[in-house]
């Protein structure tokens, strides 16, 4: 029985995500809103709306990964030449 819960938590560890040392820190609606140049209400009403970068909820707060923030900023580029 020792031998299988010594493989079984090793089998654990291989599919545990990549360790928070490697994760970056969510954005607060504060640092986004800094970050970006628009009002903190702006954060809010895209939220609202659904047209913003992708907002995970914490608790009660929101909260926003830098690479969700990232692919919507990149959607939201435009090419000026291509006209």
């Amino acid at each position: 029985m020792r031998s299988s819960r010594a493989s079984g938590s090793a089998a654990a560890s291989s599919r545990t995500p990549s360790s928070s040392s490697e994760r970056r820190p969510l954005a607060s609606p504060e640092e986004l809103s800094a970050y970006l140049g628009v009002p903190l209400g702006t954060l809010y009403s895209w939220n609202h709306r659904g047209i913003g970068p992708k907002a995970t909820k914490v608790g009660r707060h929101l909260r926003y990964r830098w690479e969700e923030v990232e692919v919507w900023l990149d959607s939201r580029t435009t090419d000026h030449d291509a006209a």
